[in-house]
């Protein structure tokens, strides 16, 4: 039985598409998340839109790629994208995100006293989920502005491809009221109380108490949730705003995997995840395949070879040809699990490329590869020619 052909993921239709305004790249880590979202980007703007990609702790080499000498958590233009659109760029700054909410939502005079108090400053860097809901905070903050036809997302790298699905109603449960109105009583929850928190897997107040004082971290939180209690409902609406954007039509999740068990598997579950959700699923991309570059199969292959005693540069050849077919056709078992499990999911393969991504035209290259599939255009083929003869 051969494989089944999913259908194709229509790459440059749903960057055109005018009603997409939100690019989701999620996946597990190590898949290429970072490097798809900026091709995507690259190639949106290349074709008319004014995009901006927000990446997650990229490689220094991705920002050099796109012609930047850092990125931060404001967004910077690219030079050079060669064609009627924008394209910017800019790398999540967790805390500075935080600090940007408590000014956005604290009453006048209070930002301050939040930002500086030890507790609040623990919570903003080492709070589990903090950085996925900043990414999506600040994925709410550039929709919000209008300013931009597409914004693409670089998830962040986690344990769990999900965590970012969870983190405003994780984010939203910690500051529920309940735990405001007990460390805002410190007095008289007392150490017991204290205990019962850190006992229930808080791991963040046993950080804490490891650097602060038991007396000292009582104080500093109940000084932090009496200033922070008028501000919770800002946050729990904004948490709300966010996780309606994911579920509008205007956002599409792609999900990035590698050709491998556990990355599909992975990608398997996220699938899976975003139907339960009602969240808008664009597609699969399968980065780093290997196709065969010639049609000959891997039993002929090595019976020729075997047959070429006289020519070991020509057999050697024929065997290196054998084993990518070989390769190729474990490839396409795995996605052909996954196809069979997820008939409806759309997918483009996105072959290996030689070498890291270190510049535009690499990008470039990625995006003409997204948006052809198994179809490698005649701009890749020569763009790939070019960089091999460099």
């Amino acid at each position: 039985m051969s494989p089944r052909v999913p259908d194709p993921l229509e790459v440059d239709a749903l960057l055109d598409d005018r009603d997409t305004r939100v690019i989701v790249c999620c996946g597990s880590g190590g898949v290429g998340k970072t490097t798809t979202s900026a091709a995507l980007a690259l190639r949106a703007a290349q074709r008319g839109r004014r995009t901006v990609v927000l990446t997650i702790d990229p490689a220094r080499r991705l920002a050099q790629a796109l012609g930047l000498e850092a990125l931060d958590n404001e967004p910077h233009r690219v030079a050079g994208v060669d064609g009627p659109g924008e394209l910017h760029a800019m790398m999540l700054d967790m805390r500075r995100t935080f600090d940007e909410m408590v000014y956005a939502h604290a009453e006048p005079g209070r930002a301050e006293s939040i930002i500086e108090n030890p507790f609040y400053q623990t919570i903003s860097s080492s709070f589990s989920g903090t950085q996925e809901y900043m990414a999506m905070e600040k994925l709410g903050q550039l929709a919000a502005t209008g300013e931009w036809d597409l914004i693409v997302v670089d998830t962040p790298p986690s344990r769990s491809a999900l965590d970012f699905l969870d983190a405003p109603q994780r984010m939203s449960n910690f500051l529920d009221g309940r735990m405001i109105r007990l460390l805002s009583a410190p007095a008289r929850a007392g150490g017991r109380g204290l205990r019962k928190i850190v006992g229930a897997g808080f791991t963040l107040f046993a950080k804490a108490v490891s650097t602060i004082l038991g007396g000292q971290l009582l104080a500093d939180a109940s000084a932090f949730v009496q200033a922070f209690d008028t501000m919770f409902g800002g946050f729990r609406e904004r948490a709300t705003a966010t996780y309606a954007l994911l579920r509008s039509p205007g956002t599409a999740f792609l999900v990035v995997a590698a050709p491998e068990p556990d990355a599909l598997r992975e990608a398997a579950y996220f699938v899976d995840r975003l139907s339960a959700d009602d969240m808008p699923l664009g597609g699969l991309v399968l980065n780093r395949t290997h196709p065969v570059l010639a049609q000959l199969s891997a039993t002929k292959a090595r019976a020729v070879a075997e047959g070429l005693r006289g020519a070991p540069l020509a057999a050697a050849v024929l065997r290196l040809h054998a084993d990518r077919v070989d390769l190729a056709e474990r490839e396409d078992r795995l996605l052909s699990r996954f196809t069979s499990a997820h008939p409806a999911v759309a997918v483009t393969k996105v072959p290996v490329v030689a070498g890291d991504v270190s510049d535009l035209d690499g990008l470039r290259e990625i995006g003409a590869l997204l948006a052809a599939g198994d179809r490698e255009p005649a701009a890749a083929a020569s763009a790939r020619r070019l960089r091999s003869a460099r």
